[in-house]
């Protein structure tokens, strides 16, 4: 990958004390290299809407619009949209 290039911004929508978020931006950071990605972290309670839209499906990643998985990692999911978009 040149400099130039951007790498590929993930979302994770997550509340505090979540043991899956946890668990879900633990196994993130494990690929974040090999899958030249970056991610940043957005607590939903401290926005109303996104509170209603991802109470009870925390934690959430997603590529832009594009809800990746929700609960759990999935692997398979993460190379297959970071490979093909």
């Amino acid at each position: 990958m040149q400099e130039s290039e951007a790498k590929t911004h993930l979302t994770v929508y997550y509340r505090v004390g979540c043991h899956l978020c946890d668990e879900m931006t633990a196994l993130l950071c494990e690929f974040q290299d090999e899958l030249e990605f970056t991610f940043g972290l957005v607590d939903i309670d401290a926005d109303a809407e996104l509170t209603v839209r991802f109470n009870a499906d925390v934690p959430v990643v997603a590529w832009g619009e594009r809800i990746l998985f929700r609960h759990f990692f999935d692997e398979a999911i993460l190379r297959q949209a970071l490979q093909h978009g």
